[in-house]
């Protein structure tokens, strides 16, 4: 991971071990909801420097710092009536300078302090001093967000107070690489969920395809393949359904419901969807069949014994059927004993109504679950 300062000397250039041990809790996704770790990020999204401690390399130049003037605005002339630029980044920028860095030493106290002690000193002190870590990381994200890094900044700094929290200073790992994940995550999960005013992914699938999607396209054509919809679901290990799906969410933008098709149309697009209840024919097919058969069971009534009677009127004509144990309770019967009773009744309505009804269909009796 590259480091960044926003005030002062930039730091000297870490000497990450070759392949160190990256922690447990990584690989444990539950922790965060729609976590996305490295490797899994979009190509529209995905920083110029890769957060893998394990890619880290000592030949690697290090980054160039954030310099304290570099988002500075231009001063008002004195005596000018105009009115003074406020940067509301700038402003962040100079109150996060004035946290020191860490020593290694001192890092790895802190974090242990954390762990062991759930001390809020130390925690403090650990998040701080890593707040140019942050704005490092979302700035690298913003060159493809192009909206307020503010936003990206403050999940990012979410991320980073859960990675202190997480953080086991045993590992063998430092923090900063560590950070970085959770940093990346929150960020990611961000620009997911406000991509579009309409959620573009809510499944594990649908955030693996945003996020490699474009990616994978791409490589397969480098590579000469075709980047069919097969090729593409194969390579990412998802159906063929979600890449098509999510290639339709990526393309296409979202459009409102209430907008009329035209300037003199009053006509929306609303209009054209279909619905998703019954039509009306059904509804009024449905409501000829109950008026026949409420008319034919009320000669059916008089034939009937209480507990079928009971089952007629609680349970087959009710809005709110009672269950087989309250009618069961009440006659001092078994649940198997009701249905049983329930079951002949059935039997004995549909053997009178299709006597009545030339075009009676068994269908329309049944007795619910």
């Amino acid at each position: 991971m590259k480091h960044a300062t926003v005030g002062g000397e930039a730091p000297k250039k870490p000497k990450a071990p070759r392949g160190p041990r990256k922690p447990a809790e990584l690989d444990e996704r539950a922790e965060l909801a729609g976590e996305a770790m490295p490797g899994d990020e979009p190509e529209l999204l995905e920083p110029e420097d890769s957060l893998d401690a394990s890619e880290q390399d000592e030949t690697e130049e290090p980054i160039e710092p954030i310099e304290p003037g570099a988002f500075r605005l231009p001063a008002v002339p004195a005596g000018s009536r105009q009115l003074a630029p406020y940067d509301p980044l700038q402003l962040y920028i100079r109150e996060i300078s004035r946290f020191p860095m860490l020593v290694p030493e001192e890092e790895f106290e802190l974090a242990r302090l954390v762990r062991e002690n759930k001390d809020d000193r130390a925690a403090f002190r650990l998040v701080s001093s890593h707040l140019r870590l942050v704005v490092r990381i979302a700035m690298d994200f913003q060159r493809r967000w192009m909206q307020n890094v503010l936003d990206l900044i403050q999940e990012g700094n979410v991320g980073l107070m859960r990675a202190v929290q997480k953080f086991d200073p045993e590992k063998g790992i430092k923090f900063s690489y560590y950070a970085a994940y959770w940093i990346k995550a929150y960020i990611l999960k961000y620009i997911m969920d406000n991509w579009r005013m309409v959620k573009i992914g809510t499944t594990q699938a649908q955030r693996k395809l945003f996020y490699n999607l474009n990616k994978e396209r791409q490589r397969l054509t480098a590579q000469g393949y075709d980047p069919s919809t097969r090729n593409l679901s194969e390579s990412l290990n998802v159906s063929e359904a979600d890449v098509l799906e999510m290639d339709q969410r990526l393309s296409g933008a979202d459009l409102s419901l209430d907008m009329t098709m035209g300037e003199d149309s009053g006509v929306t697009r609303l209009d054209f969807i279909p619905a998703l209840g019954p039509g009306i024919e059904d509804m009024l097919a449905q409501n000829e069949i109950v008026s026949h058969l409420e008319k034919h069971i009320q000669g059916i009534i008089p034939e009937l014994n209480d507990k079928e009677l009971e089952l007629l009127e609680k349970r087959l004509l009710s809005d709110s059927p009672a269950t087989l144990r309250e009618i069961g309770d009440k006659y001092g019967i078994t649940r198997e004993r009701v249905r049983q009773i329930e079951a002949r009744l059935l039997d004995k309505l549909r053997e009178r109504l299709t006597d009545k009804i030339a075009d009676f269909s068994p269908d329309w009796i049944r007795a619910d679950e």
